[in-house]
């Protein structure tokens, strides 16, 4: 396998976009990406592209042909991939293997959703499609029903408070001030947050990530490439995949996801470093304990630790390991398809040292994007080149 590098980037903002047709969003931030990279378009050997729910929400499929037509790339093959949540890490990880594997010298992966104009039923109606219907979903089931649920058994386990749930949820938000791609970064106290609405008990609103509209974009090329390139390029040492549960009954336990722990573990093999390695990490905080758990299952802290290292400062800035410097899905938001790209854009900014909100000599950063009831799941860890 060929090592692979990430040549350029390229992201709108995350928020409400109006009448920007989604298409639009994909072909602005690709072309950021090509232009950034200095490579020709023509090179692009393939384009995978990264969405959940184009077609119910804005009536548009055939996404991947349609970016790549306004990009004016060749006839070269062109794929949306669809994992839910996971849905950009999984395209990620598709242009990563075809030029890991020889297929092409020069790939794009986009990310992109648009779903701020539908109405909440419209929305949740089409989230829910990340869960077998024939199971969960006739029980009502929803995503913030199955994380108030991982909660409490969590706090029962291991006797994890609000405040310390809190401490996740006022880390991220002020990240997200520090950020010009987030919509909704914010100064918030534990009152303030335990005083927002009731979702799902215990989830309360500013536990809770937002929808968006946006859209992220990589170009990956070979390494040899390097010389050719006009930013900074970071190396991709993983790109791992992996299947969980589709069910909520198919968990043995509420407190992990198994698809986390299998891609954690294959990624480090991988790229051949710990979890005690990695300086920097943007993963799935859909919902305030999501980050709790993800950290553990990552293995960045032991079992039933994640709430104190929150509430302890360790995750933050300038912690032990800061997750989610960017203000993560709770202060950008999450445009579902765009979400893993958007991950691996701040972790590229984190490596080349020009973060809005630097992790110091951060040279080895991790991404986990995790899809549906913990059905799909990628981590990808990357390195600065000098380090």
């Amino acid at each position: 396998m060929r090592k692979v590098l990430v040549a350029g980037i390229g992201s709108t903002p995350f928020g409400r976009h109006g009448d920007i047709a989604i298409q639009s969003l994909a072909i602005r931030a690709a072309d950021a990406a090509i232009r950034e990279a200095g490579i020709d378009r023509r090179e692009i050997g393939a384009l995978y592209l990264g969405n959940f729910v184009s077609g119910p929400l804005t009536g548009q499929e055939v996404l991947a042909g349609l970016v790549a037509d306004g990009l004016g790339l060749a006839q070269i093959p062109c794929t949306k991939v669809e994992g839910a949540c996971a849905s950009g890490g999984i395209a990620f990880r598709h242009a990563y293997l075809a030029i890991a594997s020889g297929l092409c010298d020069v790939a794009l992966a986009v990310g992109v959703e648009k779903m701020t104009h539908a109405d909440t039923a419209t929305t949740t109606a089409a989230l829910n499609c990340a869960m077998d219907n024939r199971s969960d979903g006739v029980s009502g089931l929803t995503f913030p029903g199955l994380f108030g649920l991982a909660w409490q058994v969590h706090a029962e386990r291991y006797g994890t408070r609000r405040e310390q749930v809190s401490a996740v949820v006022t880390k991220n938000k002020a990240n997200g001030l520090l950020n010009p791609l987030a919509q909704m970064g914010a100064t918030l106290d534990n009152d303030q947050i335990v005083q927002s609405a009731l979702i799902c008990d215990p989830l309360r609103l500013y536990d809770c990530c937002p929808t968006s509209d946006g859209a992220s974009a990589l170009l990956l090329v070979a390494a040899d490439r390097r010389p050719d390139l006009a930013a900074m390029p970071v190396e991709v040492l993983a790109a791992a995949q992996t299947r969980g549960s589709a069910r909520i009954a198919g968990h043995p336990d509420l407190c992990t996801f198994e698809a986390t722990v299998a891609a954690a573990q294959a990624a480090y093999a991988q790229a051949g470093i710990t979890a005690q390695d990695v300086d920097v990490v943007e993963l799935h905080d859909c919902f305030s304990i999501a980050e709790i758990i993800d950290g553990e299952d990552l293995g960045l802290m032991p079992r039933g630790h994640g709430a104190a290292y929150a509430a302890e400062g360790r995750t933050r800035v300038g912690g032990d390991v800061p997750i989610n410097p960017s203000g993560g899905l709770l202060s950008k938001g999450h445009p579902v398809g765009a979400t893993g790209i958007s991950q691996i854009y701040e972790t590229v900014l984190q490596l080349r040292g020009q973060h809005p909100n630097q992790v110091r000599d951060a040279a080895i950063g991790l991404t986990h994007n995790l899809g549906g009831t913990g059905v799909a799941c990628s981590v990808n860890i990357l390195k600065r080149l000098d380090a």
